[in-house]
């Protein structure tokens, strides 16, 4: 059965050795090249890669989960976006990198100010997407630069003790918890493709392969992929291709006739032969390497430049899923109020530090039913480690969770049966004045959100300004989206859909699961986050009604601290929702919880 990695396997930390940075400029004169971009991501664009393709990290030590280098010859720089913008400052050597805001100014920008005529800059087909080459051709179009695709990457040649490629093995996601047949999803696909007017579609993202097939692996953290590519066809059979020394004989038998298995190698051939043949290939050429759109192109493929046709069912969980989601939320549920129970009796006391905390809510994890990993790295920030948006706690960082302080927990799980993901500020000992009301603004927005109702095809960018209305009312905002798409069983970070200010035109359906977490963040004093898993659901339409109605169920079930909470600021109706939300979780988590937890868990959810 599928057990995610040990995510501190093989993993790079620290700060990376400068020596790596005067490597790489001696590789690129060698190869006569001014420069070379080193994005944080491997050849299938995802947001987890394993060790040997952390090359982001090695070059920078930037440990982040989003980000890109530039290397010249006299100046090198690092991308980040705003989650990113205090870690990269301590993760990096900023007298070697300079650190930029990513949406602010973008590489592409920021070349096209820097390179001159005559330059050429490198870069790696695998692991760009045709839209960011576009991106990069322009910048260096501008300045009379060159954009080189190199047939090796750079950076490869020097990183000497390279960790190997992984080779977790293969299993079956059963239909029990995935719902549907593969041979099903199979056929679903190819009528989907024929109406499309397609022959075949080139399928990039692990994710999406692990859906379609219902596979499961163990080749990152946190997320259980098997890391491979696929064609998948009119006719309802699929190519796929990776190390075929993960696929044991059950795993075999389950793919069937219908799915020929190749070598990772095998792959560049399948697409000149969809070339010379003169097939209508789509490709998500957000997501897809630039490489494989490139060898399409140059066979005479009639390339589609679409969305993968496998994101949008993927994301639209059936019902089984669902149930699954809500049993692993119950069983998610247990662990965090057994954990805060215990940290309500040992941290005022001085006892507890941000990384004790998060090994014992991992501790408390690990023995639930069907438990298979954490869905990402806990983020324990304590006092001023908690305004840092993606803080990872670490020997050298680590503090006490202190009285007087807030203390910040985001984290989640894998389970065979669903995907989870819950933030939880705590006030250790009383919560200042400001903390409160803060605080409160946040919850506001977390309600509102939680309880809106809203007419079909209403996209999650409409929703977002619902998390962030009480906030802007007092010059507040937060620099992260509101909510993201989660997985079955998958990414915790799972997509088309997502809530956020950023345009996004993909419309909410029945079936999807977001997040809820608007936050608030005071750079050296606390941050404050609260996140719950909400599931998109119909909701009956009034006498009258024009258009279907939908809403939202809370899937979470983790108590929000009512020491926090400025109960005169909240309206009747958003204090009654928290106090049904916090009677429900009684009546669902106190009978599965020992007698002393379940004297903490009434206090803490009595009503206001």
């Amino acid at each position: 059965m599928t057990q995610i990695p040990d995510p501190d396997a093989g993993a790079l930390c620290g700060p990376a050795d400068p020596a790596r940075l005067d490597a790489l400029r001696d590789e690129l004169r060698r190869r006569g090249l001014s420069g070379f971009v080193v994005p944080r991501a491997d050849e299938h664009q995802g947001e987890y890669v394993p060790p040997s393709a952390q090359r982001l990290a090695w070059l920078t030590g930037f440990s982040g989960s989003a980000g890109m280098a530039v290397v010249l010859m006299d100046r090198a720089a690092i991308f980040v976006d705003g989650r990113y913008t205090l870690q990269v400052r301590s993760d990096v050597d900023c007298a070697r990198f300079e650190p930029l805001h990513l949406i602010e100014l973008p590489p592409s920008r920021w070349l096209a100010d820097i390179l001159v005529a005559g330059d050429r800059l490198g870069f790696d087909p695998w692991l760009h997407t045709p839209e960011q080459v576009e991106s990069l051709r322009a910048a260096c179009d501008r300045c009379g630069a060159e954009l080189v695709a190199c047939d090796h990457n750079p950076l490869d040649e020097v990183w000497r003790d390279r960790p190997p490629p992984p080779a977790a093995p293969v299993s079956v996601q059963a239909r029990e918890h995935a719902g549907q047949g593969a041979d099903e999803k199979r056929h679903d696909l190819a009528a989907t493709l024929t109406a499309d007017k397609l022959e075949a579609v080139v399928l990039t993202a692990p994710e999406s392969i692990a859906w379609l097939l219902n596979i499961r692996g163990g080749d990152v953290a946190y997320t259980p992929l098997p890391l491979s590519f696929a064609i998948a066809r009119s006719d309802a059979s699929v190519d796929l291709f990776m190390d075929l020394a993960k696929l044991g004989p059950p795993v075999r038998a389950h793919l069937g006739q219908e799915v020929r298995l190749h070598p990772r190698e095998a792959l560049d051939g399948a697409l000149e032969t969809l070339g010379r043949e003169g097939r209508r290939v789509r490709i998500d050429a957000a997501m897809a390497p630039f490489h494989v759109a490139e060898v399409l192109r140059q066979a005479g493929a009639r390339l589609d430049r679409g969305s993968d046709p496998c994101a949008l069912p993927r994301a639209i969980k059936n019902t089984v899923e669902i149930a699954g989601a809500r049993a692993a939320h119950c069983r998610d549920g247990v662990a965090m109020v057994r954990f805060l129970a215990w940290l309500a009796a040992e941290a005022p006391a001085g006892r507890v530090d941000e990384l004790t905390a998060s090994d014992r809510l991992e501790a408390f994890r690990r023995p639930g039913a069907l438990f298979r990993g954490l869905s990402f790295p806990t983020i324990s920030g304590a006092g001023p480690n908690g305004a840092i948006v993606h803080y990872r706690s670490s020997p050298e960082t680590n503090r006490m969770l202190r009285q007087g302080e807030l203390y910040l927990v985001d984290s989640g799980a894998q389970y065979l049966d669903g995907t989870t993901d819950v933030t939880r500020t705590i006030a250790i000992g009383p919560g200042g004045e400001d903390e409160r009301r803060r605080f409160t603004l946040v919850l506001k927005g977390h309600i509102a959100l939680s309880q809106a109702v809203f007419p079909a095809g209403t996209t999650g960018s409409q929703l977002d300004l619902l998390a962030r209305r009480a906030l802007w009312a007092e010059g507040l905002d937060y620099d992260h989206g509101t909510g993201h798409g989660v997985g079955s069983f998958l990414s915790v970070h799972e997509g088309p859909h997502r809530i956020s200010k950023v345009g996004n035109s993909v419309a909410l359906k029945p079936g999807m699961i977001v997040s809820n977490e608007p936050g608030y963040y005071k750079a050296g004093a606390y941050g404050i986050r609260i996140e719950a898993l909400i599931h998109v659901e119909e909701r009956p339409a009034p006498l009258g009604a024009e258009r279907p109605l939908l809403g939202f169920e809370t899937l979470t079930l983790v108590p929000i601290d009512r020491a926090l909470v400025e109960v005169e600021m909240l309206s009747c109706e958003e204090r009654d929702w928290l106090n049904a939300y916090h009677a429900r979780i009684r009546a669902e988590i106190g009978p599965l919880v020992e007698d002393d937890v379940r004297r903490w868990l009434e206090g803490a959810t009595a009503p206001l």
